[in-house]
């Protein structure tokens, strides 16, 4: 490709970029209009992390997001523009409360109040339980390869990196108390500063009132808690950090983000980190606040709680990819977050991804798979879908892959673990889904009178076809057989003129056989299981009901 043809394509995909309503480019034209009123060479993307715990799915959900975003950005600028996303952790925050998941409790109990960076790390493999915790995000954001730089508030506060910011904050100290108290309850609005300082006998994160300020000086003088000394103290240099909603638009201003999205349960919090942002004399970044994910019963998910997915769970039953695609479908939308929802989004990213060399250049950037390999997708290459390795394995009850890839090579000739090592990967998350979720919860319906007499016309029907029959050629009977009360749709029309079937038949093909409400394609199924062991099928679920 030459450098002249190079530069039209990519002028053609910005072009094309500039019009389409992915949510990726709307967010993006959001920061390019930002930067048409603020010009700057570089922009910040940014994304928080709370090191009391270990990352979770909401943590990867933010930073793919933002990636998306990002990359949006750069095919709308040319990629002319430097751009940064940075992961940054609130490690200087206060322990409140010891986790529920952690060894050497009582040894972390004894450093309550302190900054994470000042908790030994309980499980011995760090100098902090902050270290600890933030290594495991850099590992788990490795993991997905995501193009960050991580940032720590600890390292920030006490190298002077946000010195002149906090010394913007003590300038406009009356601003931002007057910001921020008609938001507090009366109580807690007697003691309220913006400053924290960090007692210099115990380490711990002072939640003090400030008698004095001194703008000129720099400091701040509170009463010890212990001594009921007063103390002064300079608020640069680590020795005081700020209460988390000046915090963050401190640190807005000081780092200069232009884009950082948040919870919709942070919208009140973003507006008065926004207004002290403003304050300081900055302006609060680009974003939106996403929805919240929601448990199996439609409550909202709580790390607290556990009532959700994690993402090693996630992880243990589909691919990164498929929790990708869940990420980026209606970010403003409240979604279920539980099990169920994994083999649909297994199976409607492998149809993405097969649809992507089919379609033009527009269709192509609201296609989720571009967003999520950063317009690169790889080439399809799963010749069996998720929920039919899903059906093979409950009929089969299989316990290992050699069984299902007997299966596949019928289905597929040729398919092999070497051949296609994507399959080979599903499989294996099959067999765990199966294991987990379907086998505990599996209860075969009975079939009723003219149910029954329906399974016998279909298992002397498939008896009539050839071992080898083809799947199309197996969907035919099935649909012949199902055009009978009550499976008759006759709003349906079939290609060849005959009344249609309803999904009632099926559905109760699935219930009866299999012991699950849906299954894919049921001439496919049977296709891949085998016409004979179909049939057994078919005669073990009549004597159970006889």
């Amino acid at each position: 490709m030459t450098i002249a043809t190079e530069l039209a394509e990519r002028a053609d995909l910005r072009e094309l970029a500039e019009r389409s309503h992915a949510w990726p480019f709307e967010e993006a034209r959001k920061i390019v209009a930002r930067l048409k009123r603020m010009p700057k060479e570089e922009v910040i993307f940014e994304t928080g992390y709370g090191p009391s715990g270990l990352p979770h799915i909401g943590t990867f959900g933010e930073v793919a997001r933002t990636t998306m975003v990002r990359h949006a950005f750069r095919v709308l600028t040319g990629d002319t523009i430097k751009t940064r996303l940075i992961a940054f952790s609130d490690d200087m925050d206060g322990l409140r409360k010891v986790p529920d998941n952690i060894p050497n409790k009582e040894m972390v109990a004894r450093h309550l109040g302190k900054p994470l960076t000042r908790v030994p790390d309980p499980f011995g493999t760090h100098d902090s339980f902050a270290a600890h915790n933030n290594a495991r995000l850099r590992a788990f954001l490795d993991q997905f390869g995501f193009d960050y730089e991580f940032m720590s508030s600890t390292a920030c506060y006490t190298s002077g990196r946000f010195d002149d910011a906090l010394l913007k904050v003590l300038a406009h100290f009356d601003a931002v108390m007057n910001i921020m108290l008609p938001s507090l309850r009366e109580e807690r609005a007697e003691t309220y500063s913006p400053f924290l300082p960090i007692s210099p006998t115990t380490g711990v994160v002072l939640q003090v009132p400030v008698i004095a300020h001194d703008a000129a000086a720099g400091t701040i003088t509170y009463e010890d808690p212990d001594s009921r000394a007063r103390v002064t103290t300079p608020v640069t240099g680590g020795r005081c950090k700020l209460q988390w909603k000046p915090d963050w638009a401190m640190r807005w201003v000081a780092l200069g983000v232009d884009y950082e999205m948040a919870g919709k349960d942070l919208i009140d919090s973003v507006k008065l980190s926004s207004e002290i942002c403003r304050a300081l004399g900055g302006t609060p970044p680009e974003g939106f606040n996403y929805e919240l994910f929601l448990d199996e019963n439609g409550q909202k998910i709580s790390k607290s709680k556990g009532n959700g997915l994690t993402i090693d769970e996630w992880l243990r039953y589909a691919s990164p990819e498929s929790l990708s695609l869940f990420m980026y479908r209606e970010p403003k939308a409240a979604k279920r977050l539980y099990f169920d929802v994994i083999p649909r989004h297994v199976d409607e990213y492998m149809q993405y991804l097969e649809a992507y060399p089919r379609q033009g250049a527009r269709e192509r950037l609201s296609n989720p798979v571009w967003h999520i390999h950063g317009g690169v997708p790889p080439q399809a290459d799963n010749p069996v879908p998720f929920a039919m390795l899903l059906s093979l394995v409950t009929a089969s009850n299989a316990e290992n892959a050699d069984t299902l890839w007997g299966f596949i090579g019928r289905y597929r000739p040729g398919v092999t673990r070497q051949t296609h090592p994507h399959l080979a990967a599903l499989v294996d998350y099959a067999i765990h889904y199966f294991r987990d979720f379907v086998q505990p919860a599996k209860k075969f319906r009975e079939p009723g009178a003219r149910e029954r007499a329906a399974l016998i016309d279909l298992r002397d029907a498939l008896s009539q076809l050839p071992a080898d029959a083809t799947a199309a050629a197996i969907q035919d009977v099935v649909y012949e057989v199902g055009r009978r009360e009550p499976f008759l749709d006759e709003k349906k029309k079939a290609k060849d003129g005959k009344p249609g079937v309803s999904l009632d038949w099926f559905n109760m093909l699935y219930q009866v056989l299999l012991g699950q409400e849906k299954g894919p394609r049921f001439g496919s199924f049977v296709a891949a299981y085998g016409i004979q062991n179909t049939i057994d099928m078919i005669d073990g679920a009549l004597a159970r009901s006889a």
